[in-house]
């Protein structure tokens, strides 16, 4: 099979393509003929290695496709099912092995590249949403980069829950996507600063919860952005790593809460995925969520894909076709 590996860390230039044998599901596995694959910022990080992992490796946190095989002791899925899966390493390939547990059943009417694309950073927006901050009408929500791939999507769950989102943007293209999304207010953070229109926005109350995934250039101003007791979101860093501060301006800014989740600690058990994912296919059969994918690239274009994803160009999801 074809497969994307990373040998050493760097650039974009170091996803190479290369020829594997197919693997084979042991126990508990299944084997997965990949229709897409998700392109995501911690597949840069793996690459980059921000986060270290072993080498080599095959990038890829999430992807859509067909059972092709299953091991023994297999009894969630079945060969010819139409699945989909996220935070499992090795997506950037023509197959996949996956434990059966963290496959979830792709629903009739659902399209398999629409699936990959909202996996990842659906659930994502899901669990920010519904777990780390459960948003309660009425209440009042900053997303960061809402024209983004989780932004568009962690928008439209927020209206959803009743809330009042403002969004920051770069430019004017992004921020009419991040409306069409259902956005309330927009702020173009290249034009203004986006803790001053926060305060005018809220009549200086501020939110009770910041999204954010940018980190290291919004870091500071979220908080400023914040009402007492409000939540600092922090489930990225596209723009680098926050550096260390002293917690005790928490308490000067209001006894803020500050967390900084990941996806894999929202999905503890299957029960926890199946509802997660089962949400996100409900709402896109209902017309309820609508996933936008910004490209879609040839298995060997990969370095190009992580380009893009990195220039923060885009608006929507990248998908990488095996």
């Amino acid at each position: 099979m074809r497969a994307i590996r990373v040998h050493d860390y760097g650039g974009p230039e170091v996803l190479q393509l290369e020829d594997l044998p197919v693997p084979e599901p042991g126990p508990g596995e299944a084997r997965v003929k990949i229709a897409a694959a998700g392109v995501n910022f911690i597949d840069i990080y793996h690459r980059s290695g921000q986060y270290k992992g072993v080498l080599p490796m095959t990038p890829g946190m999430e992807a859509a496709g067909i059972v092709d095989a299953v091991g023994p002791d297999v009894s969630d899925v079945r060969v010819g099912d139409r699945v989909v899966y996220a935070m499992r390493q090795g997506a950037y390939a023509e197959y996949a092995i996956v434990p059966a547990t963290m496959l979830a059943p792709v629903p009739e009417g659902i399209d398999l590249h629409q699936a990959a694309a909202v996996m990842l950073q659906g659930m994502t927006a899901h669990y920010l949403t519904h777990s780390t901050y459960p948003l309660r009408p009425g209440e009042v929500a900053l997303i960061h980069a809402a024209a983004g791939g989780v932004g568009l999507l962690l928008v439209q769950i927020a209206k959803r829950c009743g809330a009042r989102v403002i969004g920051t943007v770069s430019t004017e293209e992004k921020a009419a996507l991040a409306r069409e999304a259902g956005a309330d207010d927009i702020i173009l953070y290249t034009q203004e600063d986006f803790s001053a229109a926060v305060r005018r926005l809220t009549d200086g109350v501020g939110v009770h919860v910041v999204y954010d995934s940018v980190g290291k250039t919004t870091f500071e101003g979220s908080l400023n952005c914040l009402r007492p007791r409000g939540y600092m979101v922090l489930f990225g860093q596209s723009s680098g790593a926050v550096p260390p501060f002293d917690p005790q301006v928490l308490n000067a800014k209001g006894s803020l809460f500050l967390t900084r989740p990941s996806l894999g600690h929202y999905l503890l058990t299957r029960d926890e995925l199946l509802w997660r994912a089962g949400d996100l296919f409900a709402w896109m059969a209902a017309g309820e969520l609508k996933v936008r994918i910004d490209a879609t690239y040839p298995l060997e274009q990969a370095a190009e894909a992580h380009r893009a994803l990195a220039s923060r160009a885009t608006s929507g999801k990248l998908l990488l076709l095996p």
